[in-house]
């Protein structure tokens, strides 16, 4: 579309940063499930991760990978909605978590999100319902940047090529939306009740805790009671944590630290603005937050945190590692794919065999992992936080390529070049500043842009919309001002708005 080899080698680039970002969270997330069900700390469950990993994308294939992710999906959906069924019930006595979310405690006229506020709110913590990251503003383009950069994806866009016709990559859309919206929903109320069942375990007075059958559920009565909190019995005693705790520290990802030696867990938010929890921690002879619980543990750990049944809690991993892998791997086959195809056979050596282009595939799939692998041992932000960072660099450069190339005959090829090198330098400069250069953590410089989110209170994840704006306002007045689009471009651009076989009107 863009008749260009700069273009192309731009849009790589932008490939390339985009996916190498998204693949730290993917290795944040394998090192998460290894280190946990292999007893190891997360730094080797990483090193374990980029073996299984290299392995799984190499010897797979296009084919491989296509029929594997089938698969995936069905485990990693069961592995998310079976845990959030188990709890809902528990909890809310709605089997549905979408519903459940929304509904009392079991045996209370008190709702699930009501209580939630309550306990996060006496602990020095946000209002859950409430509050946001930043303002209104910064989570709109959070929500935009999110949608746009799904659209810019390259493993998601090259999937569509996997399909004999157009109306198949269609259909396969429009299923995915369904599939994608299954799990979304279900993602608030995992994210609620598994916060719930966490503060009901450090602390007595929630009203939520272990039944006759060992798993989680409502207290009725303590809920009504409203106890305080900060009573001296109110805490758990550390002597008496759950299993679960005890193996989530041997991985590093949780940890206790007994600041006033009364040998209790006190988890509540030590650096909270709230004047009277921070009065009531004193007085009880509080001296800090005792409990550090790493915000990638939580999905994993949900099921164990709620008392769930083994064969749930090995359903999660299976469901983790599905999610990791296929998404890994996908990722690699396009980073491999723009390096050994579009940038080396296109653009350095024209002549290079097959076999010597399947190797150069391989090797830069390898160096993504190892490239990935270093950079999650000290990841920029929790893996949902980092894969954010990754859709708004795909949002900035490659999904207004897209857009234009499809419906604008007049963005060329010194426009569309221009506006991803313009989108990919505002957004990195923007998450640099935040994250660190490259994302080695110290080499951050807020102070050069005004502090931490100062452009409009965004946050580094959200900025990849303004990324976007930029990049479509640079190419239009580039391409406005060098020579205009070739006749045999834009004859090309009209034709591949109607789908092939497609002819004119006929007359009824």
């Amino acid at each position: 579309r863009y008749y260009s080899q700069t273009a192309r080698t731009t849009a790589v680039v932008c490939l390339l940063v985009a996916s190498t970002t998204y693949i730290i969270g993917q290795m944040t997330g394998v090192g998460v499930t290894f280190s946990r069900f292999l007893g190891v700390s997360s730094d080797t469950g990483i090193y374990l991760g980029m073996a299984i990993v290299f392995a799984y994308a190499v010897f797979g294939g296009m084919k491989g990978i296509t029929y594997t992710q089938v698969a995936q999906y069905i485990v990693l959906i069961l592995a998310y909605l079976v845990p959030a069924f188990f709890i809902s019930l528990n909890l809310t006595g709605n089997f549905l978590p979408q519903l459940g979310l929304g509904s009392d405690l079991a045996g209370t006229d008190v709702s699930l999100l009501a209580k939630l506020d309550q306990v996060v709110t006496d602990l020095g913590f946000a209002e859950y319902t409430t509050s946001s990251a930043g303002s209104m503003f910064n989570m709109f383009c959070y929500t935009m940047s999110l949608m746009i950069g799904t659209a810019g994806l390259p493993h998601v866009i090259v999937r569509f090529f996997t399909v004999p016709k157009v109306s198949d990559a269609r259909m396969s859309a429009g299923w995915a939306l369904v599939f994608i919206a299954l799990l979304y929903t279900t993602a608030p109320a995992v994210g609620a009740m598994a916060r719930l069942n966490l503060f009901g375990t450090t602390n007595t007075t929630v009203g939520i805790g272990t039944g006759p059958d060992g798993q989680m559920v409502v207290k009725p009565d303590v809920v009504k009671a409203n106890g305080d909190m900060f009573a001296p019995d109110a805490s758990l005693k550390y002597d008496e944590r759950p299993d679960w705790m005890k193996r989530w520290e041997q991985t590093g990802l949780l940890k206790f630290e007994d600041k006033n030696g009364d040998g209790r867990i006190q988890y509540y938010n030590d650096k909270t603005a709230n004047a009277d929890a921070k009065a009531k921690a004193e007085a009880a002879g509080w001296k800090g937050n005792e409990l550090t619980v790493n915000a990638d543990i939580i999905v994993m750990a949900n099921p164990e945190i709620a008392q769930l049944p083994n064969w749930v809690i090995a359903l999660v991993a299976a469901g983790g590692l599905a999610a990791a892998l296929s998404t890994a791997a996908g990722l690699l086959l396009a980073i491999s794919s723009a390096i050994s195809h579009d940038l080396i056979k296109g653009a350095i050596k024209p002549d290079i065999s097959e076999k010597g282009e399947l190797m150069a595939g391989k090797i830069a799939m390898a160096g993504a992992i190892v490239v990935a692998g270093w950079l999650g041992l000290n990841p920029p932000g929790f893996a949902a936080g980092t894969v954010a960072l990754a859709f708004g660099i795909a949002a900035s450069t490659i999904f207004p390529a897209i857009m234009m190339g499809i419906f604008s005959k007049s963005i060329n090829d010194k426009g569309a070049t221009a506006g991803m090198l313009a989108g990919l330098f505002a957004t990195l400069f923007y998450v640099f500043a935040h994250k660190g250069l490259f994302f080695i953590k110290g080499t951050e410089y807020t102070d050069l842009i005004g502090g931490p989110n100062s452009f409009l209170t965004l946050t580094p994840e959200a900025f990849g919309t303004i990324g976007a704006v930029v990049n479509f306002v640079v190419a239009y007045l580039v391409s406005k001002a060098s020579k205009p689009v070739p006749s045999h471009i834009q004859d090309l651009v009209e034709s591949v708005r109607v789908p092939k076989g497609a002819g004119g009107a006929v007359a009824h």
